[in-house]
C-alpha cells in the first residue's frame, strides 16, 4: 500500500458538490435508484457526523451519518461510503469508517445500520440484521442489511420500520 498524506476531517457544507461529483464517479447514475440512496433522499445528514479524505487539496473520498428511526429506536444509517476510484485499496475508507464510528459512539449514538458487503464492514462491528427485524422502504438483499451496535442490545430493542428523522 503506498503510504498518502491524506487527512480525514468533518465534512463542510463547501465540499457538497465535489462530494456529489465523487459519487457520481464511484456509483453512476444507477445510485438513484438504490434502496438506501431512497432512504436518505430529501434527509440531512449530520455534519459533524460525516467526514470526508482528502490527499492534498483533493477530495479522495467521503462517508455521511443520517439520522434515522430504526423499528422505533433512534440510529444512523452510514452512506454512502466513498472512495474515489483512483484511490480505492489504499485504506481511504478503513480511515473513513473508523472515524465516522468513533464520532458516533463519542456523541452517544447507540445503532448504526447500512446497506453493503458483510466481508468488508464485518471488521467495524457489523453483522447481517436478523430478517424481519427492521424493514426499509424498498427492496433490499437481506443479506447485505447490517447494523452494528455502539451500545450492546440497541439492535435488539429495534423492530420495525426504519424511516428518516428530518428536521
Amino acid at each position: 500500500m503506498t503510504q498518502l498524506p491524506l487527512v480525514i476531517r468533518p465534512e463542510l457544507p463547501a465540499d457538497a458538490e465535489a462530494i456529489d461529483r465523487l459519487h457520481e464517479r464511484a456509483f453512476g447514475p444507477g445510485r438513484f435508484a438504490r434502496t438506501a440512496f431512497r432512504l436518505r433522499e430529501g434527509a440531512p445528514h449530520l455534519l459533524h457526523l460525516s467526514f470526508t479524505a482528502l490527499v492534498g487539496t483533493l477530495l479522495v473520498g467521503s462517508v455521511r451519518m443520517t439520522p434515522v428511526m430504526a423499528g422505533g429506536v433512534p440510529a444512523l444509517v452510514l452512506g454512502p461510503l466513498t472512495v474515489d476510484p483512483a484511490f480505492e485499496n489504499r485504506g481511504i475508507g478503513s480511515a473513513l469508517m473508523t472515524r465516522a464510528l468513533e464520532a458516533a459512539r463519542a456523541a452517544g449514538h447507540q445503532l448504526v445500520i447500512l446497506v453493503g458487503d458483510e466481508p468488508y464492514y464485518a471488521r467495524f462491528g457489523f453483522k447481517a440484521v436478523p430478517e424481519g427485524k427492521l424493514t426499509l422502504p424498498g427492496p433490499v438483499d437481506p443479506r447485505r442489511f447490517l447494523a452494528a451496535e455502539l451500545v450492546p442490545g440497541a439492535l435488539a430493542r429495534a423492530q420495525g420500520p426504519v424511516s428518516v428523522i428530518r428536521s
